[in-house]
Protein backbone atom coordinates (compact mmCIF):
# COMPACT_ATOMS: atom_id res chain seq x y z
CA UNK A 1 0.00 0.00 0.00
CA UNK A 2 1.26 3.51 -0.47
CA UNK A 3 2.13 5.46 3.20
CA UNK A 4 1.29 8.45 1.73
CA UNK A 5 -2.17 7.16 0.51
CA UNK A 6 -3.74 3.95 1.51
CA UNK A 7 -6.16 3.44 -1.10
CA UNK A 8 -3.56 3.40 -4.18
CA UNK A 9 -1.33 0.78 -4.46
CA UNK A 10 2.36 1.23 -4.19
CA UNK A 11 4.50 0.58 -7.32
CA UNK A 12 8.32 1.27 -7.20
CA UNK A 13 10.39 0.98 -10.20
CA UNK A 14 13.59 -1.28 -10.26
CA UNK A 15 16.41 -1.43 -12.88
CA UNK A 16 17.05 -5.08 -13.77
CA UNK A 17 19.19 -5.81 -16.74
CA UNK A 18 18.16 -8.64 -19.14
CA UNK A 19 21.18 -10.57 -18.08
CA UNK A 20 20.37 -10.92 -14.63
CA UNK A 21 16.47 -12.08 -15.62
CA UNK A 22 17.83 -14.30 -17.84
CA UNK A 23 20.00 -15.65 -15.19
CA UNK A 24 17.16 -16.07 -12.98
CA UNK A 25 15.00 -18.06 -15.79
CA UNK A 26 17.47 -20.27 -16.48
CA UNK A 27 18.54 -20.32 -20.41
CA UNK A 28 17.59 -23.47 -22.63
CA UNK A 29 20.29 -25.63 -24.89
CA UNK A 30 17.48 -26.67 -27.65
CA UNK A 31 18.67 -29.41 -30.00
CA UNK A 32 17.07 -29.15 -33.76
CA UNK A 33 16.25 -31.97 -35.99
CA UNK A 34 17.52 -32.64 -39.63
CA UNK A 35 17.42 -35.39 -41.88
CA UNK A 36 21.25 -36.44 -41.28
CA UNK A 37 21.61 -38.04 -37.84
CA UNK A 38 20.56 -41.13 -36.64
CA UNK A 39 18.29 -41.64 -33.48
CA UNK A 40 21.09 -43.93 -31.96
CA UNK A 41 23.54 -41.03 -32.68
CA UNK A 42 21.63 -38.28 -30.87
CA UNK A 43 20.67 -40.82 -27.88
CA UNK A 44 24.20 -41.06 -27.44
CA UNK A 45 25.08 -37.81 -27.51
CA UNK A 46 22.20 -36.67 -25.31
CA UNK A 47 23.67 -39.32 -22.73
CA UNK A 48 27.58 -38.45 -22.93
CA UNK A 49 27.15 -34.59 -23.00
CA UNK A 50 24.27 -34.03 -21.40
CA UNK A 51 24.32 -36.72 -18.99
CA UNK A 52 20.69 -38.27 -19.61
CA UNK A 53 19.39 -41.62 -18.65
CA UNK A 54 19.41 -43.23 -21.75
CA UNK A 55 14.80 -43.17 -21.61
CA UNK A 56 15.79 -39.26 -20.87
CA UNK A 57 17.75 -39.28 -23.94
CA UNK A 58 15.43 -41.87 -26.40
CA UNK A 59 12.14 -39.11 -24.93
CA UNK A 60 14.01 -35.78 -26.37
CA UNK A 61 15.34 -37.48 -29.54
CA UNK A 62 11.63 -38.21 -30.49
CA UNK A 63 10.41 -35.23 -29.49
CA UNK A 64 13.11 -32.97 -31.57
CA UNK A 65 11.92 -35.48 -34.59
CA UNK A 66 8.14 -35.01 -34.29
CA UNK A 67 8.21 -31.22 -32.75
CA UNK A 68 11.26 -30.32 -35.24
CA UNK A 69 13.40 -28.92 -31.64
CA UNK A 70 13.43 -29.82 -28.04
CA UNK A 71 14.68 -27.94 -25.08
CA UNK A 72 17.41 -30.79 -23.38
CA UNK A 73 18.93 -28.97 -21.10
CA UNK A 74 18.34 -26.10 -18.48
CA UNK A 75 21.17 -23.72 -16.80
CA UNK A 76 23.01 -20.49 -17.12
CA UNK A 77 24.84 -19.33 -20.24
CA UNK A 78 28.18 -21.13 -18.95
CA UNK A 79 26.87 -24.39 -17.53
CA UNK A 80 25.49 -24.84 -21.14
CA UNK A 81 28.13 -22.98 -23.87
CA UNK A 82 30.28 -26.51 -23.23
CA UNK A 83 27.22 -28.24 -23.98
CA UNK A 84 26.33 -27.21 -26.69
CA UNK A 85 29.56 -27.15 -28.69
CA UNK A 86 30.11 -30.84 -27.86
CA UNK A 87 26.65 -31.36 -29.40
CA UNK A 88 27.30 -28.98 -32.48
CA UNK A 89 30.64 -31.01 -32.60
CA UNK A 90 29.10 -34.29 -33.23
CA UNK A 91 27.25 -32.90 -35.59
CA UNK A 92 23.54 -31.80 -34.37
CA UNK A 93 22.22 -28.45 -34.65
CA UNK A 94 21.63 -26.88 -31.07
CA UNK A 95 21.66 -22.93 -29.78
CA UNK A 96 21.41 -21.86 -26.74
CA UNK A 97 17.94 -19.81 -26.12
Amino acid sequence: MNVLNPTKPYYEEVEVLLEELLEEEGLDLVVYNDEVNTFDHVINVLMKVCEHAREQAEQCTLIIHYKGKCAVKKGSFEELKPMCEAILDAGIQANIV
